[in-house]
């Protein structure tokens, strides 16, 4: 028999933060570094936990070469060939700490993914991405990738459940992707039914985590950087953005001019466009689970990343955290019927 849970779950769309007494006198007095010891590759991380998403328009390496100068850090996405992972290795060396390899379960994929970490010593990060987190296989599929990679650090995903991101750190993943259908240009949720508000999944999941001294991204759902502040309130030890990365110089993806302005190409990594050009075309049992969107052109990804940073910084003085690592323990949310006064949108 089918159930319903009656438990609300929230958006980030439905909180605020409540400000709270500060002693601090200004933003720039706000350390956003975190340092992180992962539970099973005993890797140790600093640097400011937003990651860059593993989709081909995103998680490029021109966006690696900018975001690990502000100490961020880039999922780079499947389907550079080793001669271009070659080329980016020998030309910025420095950003290879701040990176991950991405998969799938594909046998292929595991294939380039150890030809890679096999040459290029300097990547310690591997990002196991499927759309469904949920099948065994993909857990046994941690398992087996823990067992070749013994001393890297594995983010897993994607899910939304705590008893699920229990599962796949104990199956040997270090960091837990949570998130089902939050993207910008994720259709999962129209054509499945199947998600989770994304507040409330990274409440679970974060405390799922933090109960084996595991860590949980915050993947998808972000529109503004209120929202990334929101995520990190609410235990996410790093976040993922893709939407708010688009658009870019840094993309890939097509550049389109449209009535004298110039638009980028950004799509779901499941959308009708992203299996055409990578599988060609989608299979007969299945259905796209992405759109493609055009982003108008945006310029240089630093103006975006410093927009991120200093909001956050300022969330951080409104509720007084010092330190990003303090903010989920300064944070209170409170239900909202509202967000923001849109007379003038």
């Amino acid at each position: 028999m089918p159930r319903i849970d009656n438990d609300v779950k929230l958006d980030f769309k439905d909180v605020l933060l409540r400000p709270k007494r500060s002693t601090l006198k200004s933003r720039s007095e706000v350390d956003l570094l975190r340092s992180f010891t992962f539970r099973n590759s005993k890797q140790s991380y600093t640097g400011i936990p937003i990651i860059a998403a593993n989709m081909d328009t995103v998680g490029t390496f021109e966006m690696a070469n900018t975001l690990s100068k502000f100490s961020l850090f880039t999922a780079i996405h499947k389907h550079y060939t080793l001669e271009q992972w070659k080329e980016f290795a020998v030309s910025n060396p420095d950003c290879l700490p701040n990176v991950a390899a991405s998969s799938g379960m594909g046998p292929n994929d595991f294939e380039k993914l150890t030809e890679i970490l096999e040459l290029f010593s300097g990547v310690r990060y591997i990002c196991l991405d499927v759309a469904n987190g949920y099948s065994e296989h993909f857990v046994e599929f941690v398992k087996d990738v823990r067992k070749k990679f013994p001393d890297h650090t594995i983010m897993a995903g994607n899910v939304v459940t705590g008893e699920m991101v229990e599962e796949l750190i104990l199956a040997g993943a270090d960091i837990i992707k949570v998130g089902i259908g939050p993207g910008s240009v994720c259709t999962t949720r129209k054509k499945t039914g199947v998600g989770y508000p994304q507040l409330s999944a990274v409440i679970e999941c974060a405390d799922a985590a933090h109960g084996l001294d595991g860590h949980i991204i915050s993947d998808g759902g972000c529109t503004c950087p209120g929202d990334v502040a929101k995520a990190f309130g609410a235990g996410a030890d790093f976040v993922m953005l893709g939407g708010m990365f688009a658009g870019h110089t840094q993309c890939g993806g097509e550049t389109i001019e449209k009535n004298g302005k110039m638009y980028k190409l950004f799509y779901g990594m499941s959308s009708e466009t992203a299996m055409k050009r990578h599988t060609g075309g989608v299979a007969d049992y299945r259905a796209s689970e992405g759109k493609t969107v055009e982003v108008e052109f945006k310029g240089e990804v630093e103006s975006t990343v410093r927009d991120i940073l200093g909001g956050v910084r300022s969330t951080c003085t409104y509720v007084g955290a010092a330190k990003l690592k303090e903010l989920s323990r300064r944070t209170t949310f409170i239900r909202v019927t509202q967000q923001l006064n849109t007379v003038f949108n």
